[in-house]
């Protein structure tokens, strides 16, 4: 067992893993500033998308309907490659970079799916709340801002926690578009040593790392907001 143990050790070189430290944290913090702009960009967007999406108005509606339906019927390497290559030059006369390209494209890609989330939690609501908001004298967008949404957004927590990991791991996709983030740095190690388990096994393991946290994270959150939650409750055992 030992000496299974000692040639898996020389087997692997992690000393390529730590010569390359600083861009593996350049490429960290890239991955955190993509997905964190991506998802709130994506948040917002999908908001109005989602109230779109349950308005009674057409113009309205259908504008929003086929926005999600594109941008969630079609890969996000293709998007990215289109805004990158085809948009952005074409609006601009020239490619604004990858980070410009990268998080434009993780916006619409998420707005399409956090309009979903929004649509279904605010369709989850019994309509009842609505019309007893308006016969109280609120407007509809009052009733929507004060009454429906702070109820939706507690069922909305989880799917919308989903969506940021999900975000988190497609942020790879900016690769493709020479974005520096965690899985173009394993491949410029890979391609300088031409060893291929160490950096994508290392970039596996700190996808792994920032999902765990970021799921840990929602879980609190979630239990913060839950109907349930008392803060005193915990503190009243801890005097007793």
């Amino acid at each position: 067992m030992e000496v299974f143990q000692m040639e898996l050790f020389d087997f692997f070189r992690w000393d390529i893993i730590w010569n390359y430290r600083e861009l593996y944290i350049k490429g960290i913090w890239a991955t955190i500033v993509l997905t964190l702009s991506g998802y709130l960009g994506g948040v917002f967007f999908g908001l109005f998308l989602g109230l779109g999406q349950v308005s009674k108005k057409k113009w309205i509606y259908w504008p929003c309907k086929i926005y999600v339906d594109v941008f969630r019927g079609t890969p996000m390497l293709v998007q990215l490659l289109l805004i990158h290559l085809a948009v952005i030059p074409t609006i601009f006369g020239h490619s604004m970079g990858w980070w410009v390209s990268g998080i434009v494209g993780l916006i619409l890609n998420s707005a399409a799916y956090n309009a979903e989330i929004f649509r279904a939690g605010i369709q989850s609501i019994d309509k009842g709340q609505m019309e007893a908001a308006r016969s109280l004298g609120l407007t509809h967008t009052q009733a929507m801002r004060k009454v429906i949404l702070p109820q939706a957004f507690r069922r909305m927590i989880p799917p919308l926690g989903n969506e940021f990991i999900a975000l988190l791991k497609d942020s790879s996709l900016v690769t493709v578009i020479a974005g520096a983030e965690i899985l173009y740095v394993s491949k410029v190690v890979a391609g300088t040593y031409q060893r291929f388990w160490e950096p994508y096994l290392f970039a596996a393991f700190l996808y792994l790392v920032l999902t765990y946290l970021v799921t840990k994270l929602i879980a609190v959150v979630e239990k913060r907001v839950s109907i349930d939650y008392n803060p005193r409750k915990k503190k009243g055992r801890a005097e007793t």
